[in-house]
């Protein structure tokens, strides 16, 4: 995938491409349904598939205090949309040329000077200076020129207590808000990922022979406090971790915290940037009486992981409407 910076990047698309405009934070299966049109529709006119973006969020800019959690570090995102088969990656940054464009003026730039042969957007897509392109217009600008227009209605997905909802970056901030990390993947069609550096913790859990990784997770969002079971990736193996989240209160106050144990890792990993699956809710954080009793809830955690691991957790169970 070749990322483009900008609207000149917007302007150096190749003719002819199928584009989907949109934050895409999170890359669900409501975004995998979308590029797979995408691709559809490139495959008839043998264009190549893009996606425009703003990084970061242009409520950062805007309003920083209404700007959502992060679902998926940049990184990350330009990885799962590679794997999604995107062939240009637009980003647009949040500053004035581009925010002060309006509706009408984007539009001109993509028909006049882009030349998509398709757009692929969901119903509820707005763009523009105060969201004043809607899909309605699309419709009508899309009219009488070659730009074939599809919109796409919300892909429905069914949780694990059968409510049914829509695939969205706002449904996952919700259950990841919550600790519904197996609802998580069923609407992300994988696990929920944080990913970060390793940084210096207080190094308890090595002083309680449970040496833990601690995530430096910036502006991405964490799930709720409990303990976790996970898996994390290094060098080529998986290991399964223990995963807690909180402001470890048998130790006092603390800042909050992600850690995980590697089960049976052996090796040093501070400053290496790592992706640790969150999977499955084992229990609360909660306050012990004392070292001995935490380091036994700590080994029957472990033990639970490795339960979970085996009950192959990280695949999502789904029903789509």
């Amino acid at each position: 995938m070749r990322v483009l910076e900008g609207l000149e990047g917007l302007r150096r698309l190749p003719p002819g491409a199928v584009l989907s405009i949109g934050n895409f934070d999170g890359m669900h299966r409501g975004h995998a349904h979308i590029l797979s049109i995408c691709r559809d529709l490139a495959c008839q006119t043998g264009g190549d598939v893009a996606v425009v973006t703003f990084e970061p969020h242009p409520l950062t800019v805007l309003r920083p205090q209404q700007a959502p959690p992060r679902l998926t570090p940049a990184p990350l995102k330009q990885r799962l949309l590679a794997d999604a088969g995107v062939d240009f990656l637009v980003v647009l940054a949040p500053e004035p040329a581009v925010l002060n464009l309006t509706a009408e003026q984007f539009w001109g730039i993509l028909r006049d000077e882009v030349r998509p042969s398709g757009l692929v957007e969901g119903d509820s897509f707005s763009f523009g200076k105060g969201r004043g392109g809607t899909v309605d217009k699309l419709r009508q600008w899309a009219a009488g020129t070659s730009v074939r227009l599809e919109v796409v209605a919300p892909l429905r997905i069914a949780l694990l207590d059968m409510s049914v909802v829509p695939a969205s970056s706002s449904i996952v901030r919700w259950l990841v808000g919550h600790g519904r990390m197996r609802d998580a993947a069923i609407v992300l069609g994988r696990p929920y990922i944080l990913e970060g550096p390793v940084v210096r913790g207080h190094q308890r859990g090595t002083g309680i022979g449970m040496p833990t990784a601690n995530l430096d997770c910036c502006e991405q969002l964490v799930p709720a406090d409990g303990v976790y079971a996970g898996r994390c990736i290094v060098n080529g193996r998986t290991w399964p971790a223990a995963v807690s989240i909180g402001t470890m209160p048998t130790f006092g106050a603390n800042a909050r915290q992600v850690e995980a144990h590697l089960v049976g890792f052996e090796g040093d990993l501070y400053g290496r940037r790592i992706a640790l699956e969150v999977l499955d809710w084992l229990r609360d954080q909660r306050r012990f009486g004392g070292i001995d009793a935490l380091k036994a809830k700590m080994a029957l955690d472990v033990a639970e992981v490795l339960d979970r691991m085996d009950q192959d957790v990280a695949r999502p169970i789904a029903l789509v409407s």
